[in-house]
């Protein structure tokens, strides 16, 4: 029987230590917490999410949609729990993040072929085999164990949105409704004339921001970038970003907001709402007073304060190869954000496919590259590939390779992605030998 360490109790880690148990492995799966936690992290339980609530969306024509499609193909067992917590979010896949991460805890802790160790791993034997998904905020021994051995490692810096009572929020000066009409109008929208959006929008840029030592301006990765920073791009950044008022209609003037805010439920009671595209690096008091001038967030009481914290990646491209082993070392995977993939689900999916090729590996198989007409295979690919300018990398149809014949229209376009995508996986696994989705004894 194969015996395999998972470093690493969130996402990613969980997805893989559950995947090698499903596959006749013996898992240990070490996590810090509680010995040591951080500072993004509020509970002790796994598979806790940080930044949103949010899994993105579902929908064909989208590629996080393609994603979770690839995922259902493979048997991904998050993505099933998490639809079993789900709130509404229109097309999103939303969850009430306590009861996600209380699910994920129950789940592993009763499969009898993992078991969860506290302890602060400050290092890992090369010689066994491994998976490291210890996640953005690797630090400590095994954050310079993973340099010494590895090198190449890099940094940039990630920021969370803010959380409002739902009580709080003037709904005289808000409405509830999907974007174009799409979804059962979960999302609650606050929308601004020009003067409070222009107003909103020099004072968010002037705001005092909490000083971060050894920052650099250019590591900020543009898909967490802090609100305040795209407003200082120029005033009308925001109102083409996360603020854009296209396929909105204020039922007060029965006219398209010159911009909205979105705000998404953050639990299943309802009683919290997240500011949607609203990651920050404002001193508390400053998200509080900018924040206020939303008329709808007038009163807002803000429950969680937006934060920014330092992420930690390997230098893909120098240091791994497609199937998720680090070079030099074939029984070290590397999964999760720390190997470079952005994202809730994309976390998830790195964490699955190292588990699927360290097992592969280890029974004798050739580890698994997908097709690139996949985004799993496609992400593969982009972290491998040589990039003297790396950055992480999150699911998106521009990564993925042209259409033979793309049709005209864009939604038509996403929607042949789409197609193609679940298609090419489909048959992938159709074709593989073994060692993918099911037990081996």
């Amino acid at each position: 029987m194969l015996k395999a360490t998972v470093i690493g109790g969130g996402l990613a880690g969980c997805e893989a230590a559950l995947r090698l148990s499903a596959l006749g492995a013996q898992v240990d799966l070490i996590e810090a917490r509680p010995l040591r936690g951080s500072a993004a992290h509020k509970t002790d339980m796994l598979g806790e999410l940080v930044c949103s609530n949010s899994l993105k969306s579902e929908e064909t024509t989208t590629a996080s949609g393609l994603l979770k499609a690839e995922l259902d193909i493979l048997g991904c067992r998050l993505l099933e729990i998490a639809r079993g917590v789900r709130v509404p979010a229109g097309s999103a896949l939303a969850v009430d993040r306590e009861l996600f991460a209380r699910a994920v805890t129950d789940e592993v802790e009763r499969n009898k072929g993992i078991t969860r160790i506290t302890d602060v791993a400050d290092d890992w034997d090369p010689a066994r085999p491994t998976v490291i998904a210890t996640g953005p905020l690797t630090v400590g021994g095994i954050a310079d164990a993973i340099s010494s051995r590895l090198g190449g490692n890099l940094h940039f810096y990630d920021a969370a949105a803010p959380i409002v009572s739902a009580e709080s929020v003037d709904m005289s000066r808000a409405f509830t409704a999907d974007r174009y009409g799409r979804g059962e109008s979960d999302y609650v929208n606050c929308p601004m004339d020009r003067d409070e959006y222009y107003a909103f929008t020099d004072a968010l840029a002037a705001a005092e921001t909490v000083e971060l030592h050894g920052f650099d301006r250019r590591e900020v990765f543009e898909g967490c970038m802090p609100v305040e920073i795209m407003a200082a791009r120029g005033r009308d950044t925001l109102r083409f970003g996360p603020l854009r008022p296209v396929g909105f209609t204020d039922p007060v003037t029965g006219k398209r907001p010159f911009a909205v805010v979105q705000l998404r439920k953050e639990n299943v009671s309802g009683g919290m709402y997240n500011l949607v595209g609203f990651q920050t690096n404002l001193r508390f008091g400053e998200q509080k007073r900018v924040f206020s001038m939303i008329p709808a967030l007038k009163n807002c009481e803000i429950l969680r304060y937006g934060v920014m914290h330092r992420n930690s990646i390997v230098n893909a491209p120098q240091t791994l190869n497609p199937d998720f082993s680090a070079k030099g070392y074939p029984l070290t995977y590397i999964a999760g954000q720390l190997s470079g993939v952005e994202g809730y689900v994309e976390s998830i999916a790195a964490g699955l496919v190292a588990a699927i090729n360290l097992f592969r590996r280890c029974s004798g198989q050739e580890p698994l590259v997908f097709p690139p007409e996949t985004v799993i295979g496609a992400l593969q690919r982009y972290l491998t590939a040589p990039n003297a300018d790396f950055q992480p990398m999150n699911a998106n149809f521009g990564i993925l390779p042209p259409l033979d014949a793309a049709p005209r229209r864009k939604s038509e376009r996403k929607a042949a992605y789409y197609e193609r995508g679940v298609r090419a996986m489909r048959e992938f696994v159709s074709a593989a030998d073994s060692g993918i989705c099911a037990a081996e004894n």
